[in-house]
């Protein structure tokens, strides 16, 4: 069964906003057991990356059209031969996060990431600016990782309105194969949803990578 695309579309508004952008263009959603491998527990930046590489991918960004999103196995790889990792990482259950993203962004699809360093969680309003003129210039999905808050995801948009700001989230911790769950399902258990700022970790840092590609005058 194919991933499902662009999850996101038909969720609701947290409210009526004044200002508003989101990702442009399709990817995939992937997700703990996707592909049939149990990644529960280590697995999420892993499937976080996998769903930027597949905006990345749709964006003609592959360089191996039949292959266009790197396992977790080719990941592993990818950074023991940049010299990253030791050679056990290749097998392991070892987490990475946005530096080892913006690896293999680079490695994959000549696409270089920037990395944001968020001290608080508190100081996230200090890079909405930034995340307005991601997603405004035509950006992909950003990666968000911390360390109190260690969960990896991935940011889709952004908005303001009377109730604050919210970022809209994609959760990769969903278990499932492929073709298991709906768009509607998830979007209702909260695996795709608008979280206001003040429900971040006040006391996490944060780490965010953004890919270094627009797409110009794609449907979000």
């Amino acid at each position: 069964m194919p991933l499902l695309s662009s999850v996101h579309r038909g969720l609701p508004l947290p409210s009526p906003p004044h200002r508003l952008a989101l990702i442009s263009g399709p990817y995939s959603y992937y997700h703990y057991g996707c592909d049939s491998v149990d990644d529960r527990g280590w697995g999420c930046g892993y499937r976080t990356l996998q769903t930027v590489c597949s905006w990345l991918a749709a964006a003609g960004r592959g360089e191996v059209p039949s292959c266009p999103v790197p396992s977790l196995k080719e990941m592993q790889n990818s950074l023991v031969e940049m010299g990253d990792k030791r050679p056990s990482f290749t097998g392991s259950r070892d987490w990475i996060g946005t530096v080892e993203a913006a690896l293999c962004m680079d490695h994959f699809y000549a696409v270089p990431g920037k990395l944001i360093h968020i001290p608080h969680g508190r100081d996230l309003e200090k890079e909405l600016e930034t995340l307005y003129a991601h997603f405004q210039g035509g950006g992909g999905p950003v990666m968000m990782g911390g360390n109190r808050d260690n969960s990896s995801k991935g940011l889709l948009g952004v908005c303001s309105s009377a109730k604050g700001h919210h970022l809209l989230v994609l959760d990769p911790h969903y278990y499932g194969k492929a073709g298991s769950v709906t768009k509607e399902e998830l979007q209702e258990a909260g695996w795709v949803s608008w979280r206001e700022l003040g429900t971040f970790e006040a006391g996490s840092f944060y780490n965010l990578c953004l890919p270094q590609f627009w797409r110009k005058g794609c449907p979000v």
